[in-house]
């Protein structure tokens, strides 16, 4: 089975992006179209659900029909759908499940519901001829840690379909963290670039603030202390009306938040004595999180890999990615059992 050319319609809807993909053999990108709404939800300083929802329904079946022309390919060279079920925001998510559930019932093609984080981890297998990425081969067990705008996740594979997650977020996710934490520094929205890009001007060590302390034996992160200390320093500036510095601020405020990603996630590595370390999620762009990783993985004899930026933030690649590996291993149900299937919202990876 695996010796065919496999491919891999995939429907990401679960943010503010619409995406539709195809993947040949797990590995090959021949589509990933992108649709991004940030200049709409930029209006509103952040991501409105029904907003999304309505632009995704505008949006989604050009979209599709976009990935399958400059993949060359037709529905009937489609060998199975890979679809976000969650976690996400139920609206969108909906919208692109509907969408599936009904190619799958109209067409006979196999569907195959997936758990947006797990497919984040995908994006590091994926061939890229437009960034030259060449993927990577697969060595379990591994360590993946999932860092975005919703989630802070350290996950621990033993292979393709067993999985644990080690460490998470206890409070704010680190993407949600910057987002907030530009806002109050009026620098737009999404946030992480923009602090990315200010923090390259800040000068080490001038504004400083605290790392969150766990328990000993705890992978777990916690950045809302974090962004209360960012928040009551910019208040008492104003009150003693001094001068705020936003790339020193930046730069102590971002560097606070990748200490506590490198060391917990370098730490569960060491422990499980894994020695191959996968990045993902929209944070995983940040430049100077990939600098840090890189150097402080290298001195422990752990191969850290990222993807490249554009397969970083939410897209369908890397649904269809995780979908082909469902796909051989059999791991799908009949087509007639499938359309009951509804969006969850807080899908765990458990449950995947």
């Amino acid at each position: 089975m695996t010796q065919n050319k496999i491919k891999i319609l995939a429907i990401e809807t679960s943010c503010d992006e619409t995406s539709a993909a195809v993947i040949e053999d797990g590995k090959r990108i021949l589509s990933n179209i992108i649709s991004s709404q940030r200049d709409t939800h930029s209006l509103y300083g952040g991501v409105v659900p029904e907003i999304a929802s309505r632009e995704h329904l505008k949006l989604l079946v050009p979209v599709v029909e976009k990935s399958l022309a400059l993949a060359g390919v037709e529905l009937d060279d489609i060998d199975a759908l890979a679809v976000t079920r969650g976690p996400g925001l139920v609206g969108p998510l909906l919208v692109g499940l509907s969408y599936a559930k009904a190619l799958s019932y109209a067409k006979r093609i196999p569907i195959i519901p997936l758990n947006h984080i797990k497919c984040h981890i995908y994006a590091n297998f994926l061939e890229d001829s437009l960034t030259k990425n060449q993927g990577m081969e697969l060595e379990f067990p591994l360590m993946a840690l999932v860092v975005s705008g919703g989630h802070s996740d350290i996950i621990y594979l033993k292979s393709h379909h067993e999985l644990e997650i080690v460490g998470e977020t206890l409070d704010d996710a680190a993407g949600e963290a910057f987002d907030k934490i530009a806002r109050a520094l009026d620098l737009g929205y999404p946030g992480g670039p923009e602090i990315d890009k200010l923090a390259r001007e800040g000068k080490p060590k001038e504004v400083e603030f605290p790392r969150a302390t766990l328990k000993e034996r705890s992978y777990d992160f916690s950045f809302s202390g974090l962004k209360s200390a960012v928040l009551n320093y910019l208040n008492q500036c104003k009150m003693k009306n001094e001068p705020i510095n936003k790339e020193d601020i930046a730069l102590g405020f971002q560097q606070s938040v990748i200490d506590q990603l490198v060391t917990n996630t370098l730490k569960a590595c060491k422990e499980r004595q894994v020695e191959e370390l996968l990045i993902a999620g929209g944070v995983s762009a940040n430049s100077a999180l990939r600098e840090e990783f890189k150097e402080r993985a290298e001195k422990k004899g752990i191969r850290v890999s990222f993807p490249p930026p554009i397969l970083c933030t939410d897209n369908a690649a890397m649904v269809g990615a995780c979908g082909y590996w469902y796909y051989v291993s059999g791991r799908i149900e009949k087509i007639q059992n499938r359309l009951d299937l509804n969006a969850v919202p807080n899908l765990s990876l458990e449950d995947n």
